[in-house]
């Protein structure tokens, strides 16, 4: 989970792992934005999508369906330092 730890403000609030695939739930101190962040290490891709705070845990549960569903912006990992600035 490098490419968030490495974000100034930003803090981690909750991860898991599995299968391969590491999801994070990130808040920023700055502008009080909450952020999924996704890493497959299988694909070795990753990308991650603001969140509404009211729907954070239930996206961190389940990232995949709830970006497609809600139609949420995902940032690929060589563009998330702009967006979580």
């Amino acid at each position: 989970m490098s490419t968030d730890v490495d974000q100034p403000g930003l803090r981690e609030l909750d991860s898991r792992s599995g299968d391969g695939f590491e999801v994070t739930l990130l808040w920023s101190e700055r502008t009080g934005s909450v952020y999924v962040s996704v890493e497959d290490s299988r694909e070795g891709g990753s990308f991650q999508f603001a969140v509404d705070p009211a729907e954070a845990l239930d996206a961190f549960r389940h990232p995949y369906a709830y970006g497609r569903t809600r139609g949420r912006d995902a940032v690929r990992g060589a563009e998330w330092g702009a967006a979580a600035a």
